[in-house]
């Protein structure tokens, strides 16, 4: 429509991150950012509820969810989200991911001829990674003048106390996105809501600032304005008519020196060669020895001084030793402590495999057939269990398999029949492309079906129950070796995470989820079977892993 194709025009041409058109109750009837999805009730949004309440104009700068953003469109969620950097001085030491974002809003009723109020038009500019604004005052306050390398102003929007949009930079050129302000300006500007005006520690320089609360259309504080100066231009300065006194003191300190030192030469060497000796100890060099060449007073000093360094060598190796052995002890106890958090990990799939099959049997007791096979599902699964502790053992320590010439596709179908029985899997589509002339392998049945499952749970647990699971099997082009590839349209992997995400106890999952085992002891399980483990992962477009096993080749024990 006319509108559509408007509002489209003026999203582009303002340099909007979104421009969203309501009927006069609030419900969403057409998104520029996101046409799809239209429906939802914004009557609650606080700019937009003035703007239909007294049909009138408002703008603010308020704090936008990611859901919010993901309504209004998915790009602004990866525009907004900033991986929060441990900052020396900050109050919060703690790093994570800020995945809201911070916005300009404007909301303005439509109002007919005849006065009549037929909804509201809202939009608004996302200023995380928005750069354009910081640096237009700062090139319009300092003129770009530049000292020691380092810009002399700086300018920073704040989202709370993390820095959002900045052109401070680290000691690597880049912008400290992600940092966060010192906890001195913290307690003021945001809990006290009082400016700041005086010189305060930023990311990794000191500057002479002014900070200035940032409130929402209620008067909250929901982040800062920062404009600095660099202080090091002007203590530079102040060192620099510091030294011309020290110098003009020192001449003179030297004459008197030059004059003492004439009359006090045989008593400074022996205690200059103390104090080398002293900072060489220092230094951890303790086989050196000072030079005797008397037998007075400084003489015995002397060898005061290389017994003392004698017995410092001495308890430095004793400590080595008594460290090197609490290193190999805490080793081994952290590896006890992994299997064990191992064990309660992997253990839940199994034992909820058969709390369902025990459920299944309730309800069909009367039918006997069923009922001797869902009896023998829960004595699998059983056994299922104890090659998981099994396997968890294999992660420590190389076994012996349990090696059977099988048809993978089978194992494959099995498991995706007991997998696909949860309750996770009830929104989730499952294509199975087996190729049927897949050749034999030699596999430990169990284990195989350990890593089958742990990554079709993990798929779906990764789609949150929604999405589509492609299974696909087949063989390469000189039938070396199968391929098995489990590939989900979840959100996708950062690239950050791609090159850990088989490391023993690293996971994305929240805390309490999961203990990052599973995957580590997929890849060992398949690393047995001479095979490998990899995956194709990008942000917002789904993962893949791909397993690759050789044709009847027999693993290393």
């Amino acid at each position: 429509t006319v509108l559509t194709d408007e509002l489209d025009r003026i999203l582009d041409n303002e340099g909007l991150d979104m421009l969203t058109i309501t009927d006069e109750k609030g419900v969403v009837l057409y998104r520029a950012g996101n046409p799809a999805n239209i429906g939802d009730d914004q009557s609650e949004n606080a700019l937009v509820n003035i703007a239909l309440k007294n049909k009138a104009v408002v703008a603010s700068t308020e704090i936008v969810t990611r859901e919010e953003l993901l309504k209004e469109n998915a790009l602004l969620v990866s525009m907004a989200s900033i991986e929060v950097i441990p900052t020396p001085k900050a109050k919060v030491k703690t790093g994570g991911l800020e995945d809201s974002g911070m916005m300009i809003k404007a909301a303005a009723p439509i109002i007919d001829r005849r006065g009549k109020l037929l909804g509201a038009l809202y939009g608004g500019i996302l200023l995380n990674k928005n750069y354009e604004l910081v640096d237009k005052i700062k090139e319009t306050v300092y003129q770009g003048e530049v000292y020691k390398g380092k810009d002399i102003g700086t300018a920073t929007i704040f989202q709370g106390d993390l820095r959002i949009s900045t052109n401070v930079t680290r000691a690597d050129g880049s912008r400290a996105i992600g940092t966060r302000v010192s906890e001195e300006v913290y307690d003021q500007v945001i809990e006290k809501g009082v400016p700041w005006i005086e010189r305060a520690f930023v990311v990794n320089n000191w500057y002479i600032t002014a900070y200035e609360p940032i409130k929402d259309i209620s008067g909250e504080i929901i982040g800062m304005l920062y404009v600095g100066i660099l202080e090091e231009k002007f203590t530079d300065m102040r060192k620099a008519t510091m030294w011309v006194f020290l110098g003009i003191t020192f001449a003179g300190i030297v004459v008197a020196l030059l004059l003492s030192y004439l009359m006090a030469n045989g008593i400074l060497k022996p205690i200059k060669r103390l104090v080398v000796a002293s900072e060489q100890i220092a230094q951890g060099d303790l086989a050196h020895k000072v030079h005797v060449t008397s037998s007075d007073e400084i003489g015995k000093l002397g060898n005061t001084f290389n017994y003392m360094a004698a017995s410092l060598r001495d308890r430095d190796e004793r400590l080595k030793e008594r460290a090197q052995a609490t290193i190999m002890q805490s080793e081994r106890l952290a590896t006890i402590g992994q299997l064990a958090a191992g064990v309660a990990h992997e253990m839940n799939n199994p034992l909820g495999g058969i709390l369902l099959y025990a459920n299944l049997l309730l309800e069909k007791k009367k039918e006997d057939d069923q009922t001797k096979e869902d009896l023998q599902r829960i004595v699998n699964e059983t056994e299922r269990c104890r090659k998981i502790v099994r396997g968890l053992l294999d992660f420590s320590r190389q076994t012996k398999l349990e090696m059977s010439v099988v048809e993978l596709n089978r194992i494959l179908e099995n498991t995706l029949d007991l997998a696909t029985t949860q309750a996770v899997f009830k929104n989730i589509q499952l294509k199975r492309k087996l190729n049927p002339s897949l050749p034999k392998v030699l596999v430990d049945i169990g284990q195989m079906q350990q890593v089958f499952i742990n990554l079709i749970l993990n798929a779906a647990e990764a789609m949150e129950g929604e999405g589509a699971l492609d299974v696909i099997t087949d063989v390469s082009e000189d039938d070396s070796f199968i391929t098995i590839t489990f590939k989900d349209t979840g959100p996708g992997i950062a690239e950050e995470h791609i090159k850990k995400i088989f490391d023993p106890f690293f996971t994305t999952k929240p805390m309490g989820k999961g203990t990052g085992l599973g995957l580590s002891i997929a890849f060992g399980i398949v690393r047995k079977h001479n095979g490998t483990i990899e995956v194709k992962s990008k942000e917002g477009k789904g993962s893949s892993f791909i397993i690759k096993l050789p044709v009847m080749n027999d693993p290393e024990d």
